[in-house]
Formats: structure tokens, C-alpha cells, sequence
């Protein structure tokens, strides 16, 4: 059986009643990534918590929100480009109404808005709430990780891109955008070669990133764009 790599974060909105298992084998440091969902589901029923925090539910709302060591976790993954699925446990132990979900989501939004990508689930270890779900969604992040576009593809959707927003320019030089080429992936990376990296503008890259996002999904992982200089054809 091929080994399947995922890092689950699981946030700290648990009642003070969960205890973690301290003597759960194999899951005692905060960065243990679960090989098999036979693991996954054992960190899950055990209440182990990454992050080693627990909070009421009131608690984090009134103050804390997404913890310090909550987004130190979440930037550990994201740079090590890893796929990712945030995790609220205990969902059953909260009073909710039809706006609680939404806005727990935003909270989460805002405070880790460097990885949007990254899916929210809300669950429960105790009842089982939603935890068939969370595996398939395991299966559907670590599916796009692995995933490969091909060469004529991802450029057709960049002309496309380019053709409905005009590339950014400096001093009467605009920038150009040639060629994209799919590279590596886990996580799925990019070259682009352009005619002056410089001119390459963060914003002008998050823009190509949001039109394969739309075409491709690519939810629950990072995208990654390498930018390479190109001589211009004479």
C-alpha cells in the first residue's frame, strides 16, 4: 500500500473536558505528520492536538481566536508545502445556530490568510460527526498534491490570464510572459519564463496562481512559482 503523507491541524476549539493522551504512541511532538488514516483516526478519537493548547469555546472567541502557535504550525506547513486540512474538533460541545459555522470559517480566513487553499472541517472525535468526510477529504488533498497539469494546457489558461489583464510595466518596459512549464509536484510547482524577473510583480503571480486555482482547484495544497528570465527572441 502506498504510504499517503497529510498534515492535519487540529485547532484548539475543545471544551476543557477533552484531555490530551500523552501516552498515545507515536503522536507526542506538535509536528508528527500521520502516515495511514488507521493513525489519523487515532490522533482524532484520542484528542491529540497538535498545537498541545486547549481552550473553552467562549475562551477563544472572547480573546484568543487562532492562537500564536496555531499560525507557527499553520507557517510550518504551508512553507514545507505541504497539504493541508484545518480541523475544529469538538463541534459537538457548542451551542450553534446558522451563523456559527460561517463564522468560525472567517475567523480562521482571516487569521491564516496566507493559506487559503488550505480546507476547514468541523468535526467531532466523540460522535463521529463528519469523520468518514474527513478521510475522503484526506484522499481529495493529497489527489491534489500529487496532481500534474500538462504543458499545453497550463499555458493556454495563462494566455488566457494574460489576454484579460495586461502583464504590469516600469519605465515604459512591459513585461512579458513566454512559457509555463509544470516542474515538480507534492507541492505542485511552476516555472514561468519572462523577459525581466523584475517586472514580475507579487500581485501579477498570485493573479496566474488564482486563474489555475479556477480552472484546476488544487484545494488543500500550496502552488509554488519559480520565475526564469528568458532572452527575447530577435
Amino acid at each position: 500500500m502506498k504510504t499517503k503523507y497529510i498534515l492535519l491541524i487540529l485547532t484548539a476549539w475543545l471544551t476543557a473536558s477533552c484531555s490530551l493522551q500523552e501516552d498515545t504512541e507515536g503522536f507526542s511532538t506538535p509536528g508528527d505528520f500521520y502516515k495511514t488514516k488507521t493513525q489519523c483516526q487515532s490522533a482524532v478519537n484520542s484528542c491529540y492536538i497538535p498545537l498541545k493548547n486547549l481552550y473553552t469555546y467562549k475562551m477563544m472567541i472572547a480573546t484568543e481566536g487562532v492562537t500564536e502557535q496555531d499560525t507557527k504550525v499553520a507557517g510550518l506547513a504551508h512553507e514545507a508545502g505541504k497539504a493541508c486540512i484545518i480541523v475544529v474538533n469538538k463541534w459537538d460541545a457548542i451551542e450553534k445556530d446558522d451563523k456559527t459555522m460561517n463564522k468560525f470559517t472567517k475567523d480562521v480566513r482571516e487569521k491564516l490568510a496566507f493559506m487559503p487553499y488550505a480546507e476547514i472541517m468541523f468535526i467531532s472525535a466523540k460522535t463521529g460527526q463528519r469523520l468518514p468526510k474527513l478521510f475522503d477529504m484526506i484522499d481529495f488533498v493529497i489527489a491534489n498534491h500529487a496532481m500534474r497539469i500538462e504543458t499545453g494546457v497550463v499555458n493556454e489558461i495563462m494566455a488566457e490570464a494574460v489576454a484579460l489583464q495586461q502583464p504590469p510595466s516600469d519605465k515604459g518596459k512591459r513585461l512579458k510572459l513566454y512559457y509555463i512549464t509544470q516542474v515538480s509536484v507534492k507541492p505542485p510547482t511552476f516555472v514561468i519564463f519572462v523577459n525581466d524577473k523584475q517586472l514580475m510583480h507579487f500581485s501579477y503571480t498570485r493573479y496566474i496562481e488564482n486563474k489555475i486555482r479556477e480552472a484546476f482547484g488544487f484545494k488543500g495544497t500550496p502552488l509554488r512559482f519559480i520565475i526564469r528570465e528568458r532572452k527575447e527572441d530577435k
